[in-house]
This record gives structure tokens, sequence and C-alpha cells, in this order.
């Protein structure tokens, strides 16, 4: 049985010796301009998911409880996550770094943050980093929603912040 599987190994040590050594031949000698063996420049590395491109500025949790202007908020974090606690205005989008919120959703929040007459948006998420609230944030600033902020230390900061404001 062992003396079967000796032999089997090496034949497929042969079969891939002889498949190599064509292969090299055939780049090397038959094709005019090769395929290089060794990388000449650095490959490019592209990433599978757009990445979220509007421009945003940090605030502490402080600071989004502190200013007087009309606020809406954003829960970026999942659905239970969400029930399980958030700012009793925030309306929940979940966030998913692979896939865009769909236009759709983005539209209606463009339309509940204009009849909320807000002056301003801020979103907060689970606070990791990458921060979901963050990245919600970007989002819905590149897609044309002004005056976005987003809670640095997401949810957790925000909910220690509101309950030494009481």
């Amino acid at each position: 049985m062992f003396a079967d599987l000796g032999s089997t190994v090496r034949e497929s040590l042969v079969v891939v010796s002889i498949a190599g050594a064509a292969g090299l031949f055939v780049n090397g000698f038959l094709n005019p301009n090769g395929i290089s063996i060794i990388a000449e420049r650095e490959y490019e590395v592209l990433v599978p998911c757009p990445e979220p491109g509007g421009v945003v500025t940090p605030i502490s949790a402080a600071e989004s409880l502190a200013g007087s202007e009309p606020v809406f908020w954003m829960d970026a974090r999942s659905a239970e996550d969400f029930v399980r606690w958030h700012h009793q205005q925030a309306a929940n989008v979940n966030y998913d770094y692979l896939d865009p919120t769909p236009d759709e959703i983005i539209d209606a929040l463009a339309r509940r943050i204009a009849r909320s007459k807000a002056q301003r948006v801020h979103v907060y998420g689970d606070g990791d980093d990458p921060d979901t609230g963050e990245q919600l944030a970007r989002e819905i600033s590149g897609k044309g929603i002004r005056k976005v902020f987003f809670v640095k230390g997401g949810a957790r900061t925000l909910k220690d912040q509101m309950e030494k404001n009481r």
C-alpha cells in the first residue's frame, strides 16, 4: 500500500516538474513579451467595497449634547443595539461596511432632516475602530447632507454623558 503511495507521489512530482519547465520555456522563449516572474512594480491592491467619502466633523459626546441648535440624531448600530439603548430622538440606520446604504433610505433621511428643521446631524455608532457612526456620517455627507457630525466614542460615550448630565 505504501509502495503505491510513494510511486504516486514520485509520478506527481515528475508531472509537476515537467509542466513547470514547459511553462517557463513557453513564457521565456515562445512568448515575445513574456510574463514577468518577478514583479517589476508593486501590484495595485483594490478594495472591493466603496469608501464613503463626505466631509464630517468629530464631536465629543458632551459637545453634541450641549449645543443650542436643533439636532437630527442618527444611530448607525444594529436594530438590536438600538432597541437596548438609543438617544430618544434618534433614527436607526444600520450601517454595514460591505453594503452601502440604499439611495432610497438616504433620500428618506434627507426629507426627514428637512422636515425636522434641524441645523445639524449628529451620528453615533458602535464606537469601535472603524466606527459605524463615522462611516455612516461620511456616507450621508458624501450624498449631499450637510453639517454632519459623528460622536467620538459612539453610543457608549453618549449614554455615559447623558447619565452624567441628569
